[in-house]
């Protein structure tokens, strides 16, 4: 689905945007008519291709290495970025780690990594891509991907819920900090969604079979999980201008209805 070339002239940087809903995001900015999409990841064979994709599209797009569970390297993206094309207008985090750790059974190891991707790497690219807005003095936008889980989540994803609660946090946080600076801020808490990391996880951790989405999609409201395109329109449009004022919102993106019972 096309808007109305909601991101002309601007400089996009997707974080995790190699693979599934990163992917999927980076391709929508493209479509939108940025101007140059970055994409990181820590795959060259996945960079490489979806660059080609996104280049496609028509406009510049460049695949730039990253791992953002180290603050070098998640700061680093960001400057390379600028490096490349003068500034940043646009960053998206969303990168992510979803491995299953209950209270009882998740590691100091297990929380470490899950603290240094989902929490600790956004911190780091927001805290140089929104450095760039500010020493320019130039408006930007920021879109973390979060879940509805920060809300109080599985028992299963007891990391993953603490490190995407903190995130929204921050996601208020910075939005209130930066908004005299004209940088708005938004987040999303993605509901159940039919990606590749989901796709994934299904199987190795709860012995889905080729079927499992079928199954998942006769137990939703609206009869299918969330799609990465539906997901990725929705994030363009908080990026572009066509959003208005809105930061610091974080934004239930779901089909099940946060504290309604019955």
């Amino acid at each position: 689905m096309a808007f109305t070339d909601l991101l002309a002239d601007k400089i996009v940087l997707v974080v995790g945007g190699t693979v599934g809903l990163g992917a999927g995001i980076a391709r929508a900015t493209a479509r939108e008519k940025a101007e140059a999409v970055v994409v990181t990841g820590r795959r060259k064979d996945r960079g490489d291709q979806i660059v080609e994709e996104l280049t496609a599209l028509g406009g510049q797009a460049a695949y730039v290495h990253g791992d953002v569970s180290d603050p070098a390297s998640a700061t680093g993206v960001v400057r390379e970025t600028i490096e490349r094309f003068g500034r940043i207008d646009c960053l998206v985090n969303a990168a992510g780690l979803t491995t299953r750790g209950t209270l009882l059974d998740t590691t100091p190891e297990l929380f470490d990594e899950h603290v240094a991707v989902n929490l600790r790497g956004p911190f780091f690219t927001m805290q140089a891509a929104v450095a760039d807005m500010v020493e320019r003095k130039a408006p930007g936008t920021v879109v973390n991907i979060i879940s509805t889980s920060e809300l109080g989540g599985q028992p299963f994803l007891a990391p993953y819920v603490a490190t995407k609660g903190g995130l929204a946090a921050l996601t208020r946080n910075v939005a209130h900090a930066h908004r005299w600076d004209r940088v708005r801020v938004n987040g999303l808490d993605i509901g159940w969604s039919q990606t590749e990391g989901e796709d994934a996880i299904q199987r190795e951790f709860h012995g889905a079979g080729d079927d499992w989405v079928e199954k998942a999609n006769a137990t939703l409201p609206m009869g299918k999980l969330g799609q990465v395109d539906e997901i990725a329109d929705m994030v363009v449009f908080l990026l572009s201008d066509r959003s208005g004022v809105v930061t610091g919102s974080v934004i239930d993106w779901d089909q099940i209805v946060q504290g309604a019972h019955g």
